[in-house]
């Protein structure tokens, strides 16, 4: 569905349209943010759905870490490291010419086994539960099974009749191209004009078809859909809808949770968590912040971050359209450094699943990305790519323009003892010529 004449006139006259066109960095507060027990019961996914997705994951990590040497070590566990960066910190708080009180962490989904992004957890987990539901059906397997028997001939040529059918900018593509051709799944990623070459050399590497589109990631999805349609026993990942892709995302809440416990992290009223989310299309971002509702509930505040060249999450829920209107409409180009955020219309399903959860989001320019690159990797030996750093000034941006947020949820007062999540979204992956290159970039723009 598109924007009507009617509505996108409105839309010129709401206050913050003329910021966005200008490409102004700004901080919007979500007005409909509520009480979550209130809403919880009410909500179409909940707490047992994300315990269902975390089983899930349990039985599968025999066949992860028989398939993925790498994930030995963890047991087939998927996860990343939480990492404190006080020098970033550090560096950031000189910048801005304020104190930031509390304590920042990373939390380092950018090298996550696999795939090296927080697509990892919902396109890895969206592939598996849709490769189980066909071995139980066939009597390859049932809940009890060692999955291991996934990694055998057997089981891989029968995958081999299947298709599973992707639009990506990259990161997604990345994940879901290597599980599925991994259990033998004919795989076709579809990737917009944004997607790095890298990535789509190394998808073609592992025998996935990697077909490109000159339009940007809306066109690769469409085309997506529209080849599943058309292609007998095909499963199409619906980035912009998914509930199984949004329900992956949210196990990271029960990680972080023991995580945060290991490291006597204490998360209440009095110790308030800040976490800060890249965002694109909005199922990634959005699924954590539901599971660390389910878990924190309102002691921890949810902000997604967008480039300001794509901000078309803060575009859809301010306006209250959400996929009815793009960024293209208000004419913002969608082209950005960024290319995991490269998105010009929203998710329906995520931004207004969102709408009584997430506390606000707020945008960043290319040049601040490139710039707190360099500065992360200066100050604690971080390489990211660029829509990874979208996150990390999530802390200045609380502390310098939140101060209604912090006023009306009445913590002014606890902020010493907050502890802030930049979530690192993508990275580890990236050829070291690449990162090179960012480097660079990042070093003229200083």
């Amino acid at each position: 569905m598109s924007i009507t004449a009617e509505q996108l006139s409105l839309l010129h006259t709401h206050s913050l349209t003329p910021h966005l066109q200008k490409l102004h960095e700004l901080l919007w507060l979500n007005p409909l943010l509520t009480n979550f027990k209130s809403i919880q019961n009410s909500l179409v996914l909940n707490g047992a759905n994300i315990e269902d997705a975390a089983s899930r994951l349990t039985r599968f990590a025999p066949y992860i870490a028989a398939a993925f040497p790498e994930t030995a070590i963890s047991h087939g566990l998927i996860e990343s490291p939480l990492r404190a960066i006080p020098n970033a910190q550090h560096a950031l708080s000189r910048i801005a010419g304020i104190s930031l009180p509390g304590k920042l962490w990373m939390k380092c989904d950018s090298h996550l086994p696999v795939s090296g992004s927080i697509k990892a957890r919902g396109g890895i987990y969206e592939v598996l539960k849709h490769a189980e539901t066909l071995g139980i059906a066939a009597g390859f397997l049932d809940k009890n099974s060692d999955y291991r028997i996934l990694n055998t001939p057997e089981l891989r040529d029968f995958f081999f009749k299947h298709s599973i059918i992707v639009g990506s900018t990259g990161n997604l593509g990345l994940s879901i191209g290597i599980i599925s051709a991994k259990l033998g799944f004919n795989v076709t990623v579809h990737m917009s004009a944004d997607a790095r070459q890298w990535k789509k050399d190394l998808l073609r590497s592992k025998g996935v078809t990697v077909v490109e589109h000159a339009d940007d990631y809306s066109k690769a999805v469409e085309q997506g859909r529209e080849q599943a349609r058309q292609t007998p026993l095909a499963h199409f990942i619906d980035d912009e809808n998914s509930q199984d892709l949004f329900l992956g995302y949210s196990v990271a809440a029960l990680r972080l949770q023991q995580q945060l416990e290991e490291q006597q992290i204490i998360v209440d009223e009095e110790h308030p968590l800040f976490v800060y989310l890249p965002c694109g299309v909005g199922g990634g971002p959005g699924g954590v912040a539901f599971g660390l509702k389910h878990v924190f509930g309102d002691n921890v505040h949810c902000f997604f971050a967008e480039p300001t060249h794509s901000p078309c999450m803060l575009l859809g829920m301010y306006s209250g359209l959400h996929d009815q209107v793009s960024v293209q409409d208000i004419g913002i180009d969608n082209k950005t450094c960024a290319d995991g955020l490269a998105v010009g219309r929203p998710s329906a399903f995520v931004g207004k699943f969102m709408e009584p959860l997430l506390s606000g989001i707020y945008t960043v320019s290319d040049e601040n990305m490139y710039r707190l690159l360099k500065l992360l990797k200066d100050t604690e030996q971080l390489s990211l790519e660029p829509s990874a750093l979208a996150s990390l000034p999530g802390i200045i941006n609380i502390l310098s323009k939140g101060s209604a947020y912090l006023k009306q949820h009445k913590l002014e007062d606890k902020m010493e003892h907050a502890t802030h999540i930049s979530w690192a979204t993508g990275g580890s992956m990236v050829p070291k010529e690449e990162q090179n290159r960012y480097y660079q970039t990042a070093t003229q723009l200083t």
